[in-house]
């Protein structure tokens, strides 16, 4: 155990030295830092100059993608050299290690209001300057605008949507089982059984990341306990040990309970991570036909797997529960400033272009929540679908673990690998996350 946690320390500080590279180089503040006289997308921007650093939780194929993005900035700002560092679903604790510490990056991609408002709150952030607020007012609706603007400040732009209401699936192993797409929950729950009795296990789970299991809480408490709920339950205004809160963790426990029909059982999905829960249903063999997770699920597919959209790989919508109406859970990851630029300004507002949106939009697992992003540079209808009920959707909710204090969210993880572990413990996990609700919004 000591070995473990001496190496832990030191491959803690290295990524921490990597989020913090380069993020000195680029110019000051100063005045002007905020206020660019042209729009980034236009490009032949030479008069700024510098190195800057933006970190996020995008690995694999979104990292890839992001890079993309980036590599089209510094072909418009060819002075500017941005550094991008992939630092995973740890980000949230080493950004608060390198904020304490004096030297984070330059910019991040955030995914969680919750966070961003800690980090404001210790004034961590700049907000953004006139130009960048110009082009994201310009590019945004008021909604999105909204998650990135505290006391009055708009902080950053959501750069990327989501879409977290899906299912992907192997087209082969339904077919293989004589089962169609379900609609509603309990139809879901009766393909699953009879996916496992043809020999495959019905359920992939990426139980080693906690968002995965939120993700599938959310969506089954949206439709069970509807949007008004959803909201008194995001600000507390309803205790977690609501009955309906246990209503909706005794669907998931329907999931957890069936442990043969989950890929590697309960002691295999509580070691599997997102990307491999997502890829090992569309392996040669699979080794599940469903995996519960947004719009992303794409990327992987497409740069992890041989399996092709959507003649061996398809999706279909969150089935119904209880005749429930449609509805949508999503998220956005914002970038924020925290060393303030005109580099760094430069980045947030090319970054609220419809230009540097359809350059990660082209390339598929990405929906834009940029409303003059032209729908046509989606690369199929699966993904255009998947946008388009995104930006359409009468009943949308932010993800509501993204909303709460880092703790409770830390909280919801850590329990929800609980309920996989003992789905009966219902009341316990109920109770154990109230007990930290009290808490944080006590504060």
């Amino acid at each position: 155990m000591r070995h473990r946690r001496t190496y832990l320390l030191a491959l803690f500080a290295l990524v921490l030295a990597l989020l913090a590279a380069g993020c000195g180089g680029g110019d000051g503040g100063g005045e002007g830092a905020g206020e660019g006289t042209s729009t980034a997308a236009e490009g032949g921007n030479e008069e700024i100059s510098g190195s800057i650093t933006i970190a996020s939780l995008w690995t694999g194929g979104e990292g890839k993608s992001f890079q993309a993005v980036l590599d089209a900035f510094e072909e418009q700002y060819p002075n500017v050299t941005v550094k991008y560092q992939a630092a995973g679903n740890n980000l949230p604790t080493l950004l608060a290690t390198a904020v304490e510490g004096g030297n984070p990056p330059d910019l991040a991609a955030l995914s969680s209001p919750g966070l961003i408002k800690q980090f404001v709150d210790k004034g961590a952030l700049t907000p953004v300057g006139d130009a960048a607020k110009g082009a994201i007012e310009e590019n945004y609706s008021e909604g999105f605008i909204n998650l990135a603007t505290f006391d009055g400040e708009l902080y950053g732009v959501v750069f990327k949507g989501a879409n977290k209401s899906t299912v992907w699936y192997n087209v082969q192993a339904f077919s293989d089982a004589g089962v169609e797409p379900p609609e509603t929950w309990e139809d879901l729950l009766t393909a699953a059984e009879t996916l496992g009795s043809s020999g495959i296990p019905a359920y992939s789970i990426g139980a080693s990341e906690g968002w995965t299991l939120t993700d599938l809480f959310e969506n089954i408490y949206l439709r069970t306990a509807g949007a008004e709920k959803y909201d008194q339950l995001a600000s507390h205004e309803l205790p977690w040990t609501d009955q309906s809160v246990k209503d909706a963790f005794a669907e998931m426990a329907k999931i957890f309970s069936d442990t043969d029909n989950i890929a590697g059982g309960t002691a295999g999905a509580l070691q599997t991570d997102f990307p491999t829960s997502a890829t090992q249903v569309f392996a040669d063999p699979p080794k599940a036909a469903m995996v519960f997770e947004g719009d992303f699920v794409q990327t992987f597919i497409e740069t992890e797997t041989k399996a092709k959209i959507p003649d061996q790989a398809n999706v279909f919508t969150f089935p119904s529960v209880n005749d429930s109406a449609p509805a949508v859970v999503g998220a956005g990851d914002t970038i924020v400033i925290f060393k303030d630029s005109p580099a760094a300004q430069a980045l947030v507002e090319y970054l609220a272009s419809p230009e540097a949106a359809e350059k990660w939009a082209e390339r598929g697992g990405f929906s834009s929540p940029n409303k003059n992003l032209d729908e046509s540079v989606y690369p199929d209808d699966t993904v255009r679908k998947l946008a388009t009920e995104l930006a359409g959707a009468e009943t949308f909710r932010f993800d509501l673990s993204d909303l709460q204090p880092q703790v409770l969210n830390d909280a919801l993880f850590a329990q929800l690998a609980e309920l996989v572990k003992n789905p009966d413990n219902i009341d316990g996990v109920a109770e154990k996350l109230e007990s930290v609700a009290k808490k944080a919004y006590a504060k």
